[in-house]
């Protein structure tokens, strides 16, 4: 890369394979754009996946990230890395959620984040699980995540 702020990067341009478990995946960061400003990022993982810890079945969500930026973003293909690390990690629905949200939080230190785990049923019961940092900055557009709740055939 050209720009001596990317210099760090490891991923982003480079032949990267599947990190095997989220502890192998490395997350990265580049400085924000327009530090001065509040606006909001979203990721969107409509295909995230992993495994019940007890049975290895797998385990599919719908994950929506939102953040407002202080310093930091996420560069996104480690993102996109990191999240499909996830795919022979056995834990929890609760835990696969707050890990992500917990990771994010302190690679980036941002004003706000929030993340939604919209979990697809199992055994006939969808898990969804939201964790927020706090009150999202007033100043600041903050859409709907756009999933609608479950709804069998009731």
């Amino acid at each position: 890369m050209t720009n001596p702020t990317y210099d760090g990067l490891t991923q982003l341009g480079q032949h990267s394979t599947q990190p095997a478990s989220p502890e192998e995946a490395m997350l990265e960061r580049v400085p924000a754009p327009h530090q001065d400003t509040r606006y909001l990022v979203r990721f969107t993982a409509p295909e995230f996946t992993s495994l019940c810890p007890i049975t290895g079945q797998p385990d599919f969500a719908h994950l929506v990230i939102d953040y407002v930026p202080k310093a930091w973003i996420v560069e996104s293909k480690s993102l996109k890395l990191y999240l499909g690390s996830f795919r022979n990690h056995g834990a929890f629905h609760e835990a696969c959620t707050l890990d992500i949200g917990r990771k994010l939080v302190a690679l980036m230190e941002p004003l706000w984040l929030r993340i939604g785990g919209y979990w697809y049923p199992r055994g006939g019961m969808p898990i969804d699980v939201f964790w927020q940092t706090g009150a999202p900055p007033a100043d600041v557009w903050l859409p709907d995540q756009g999933v609608p709740s479950y709804r069998g055939r009731g």
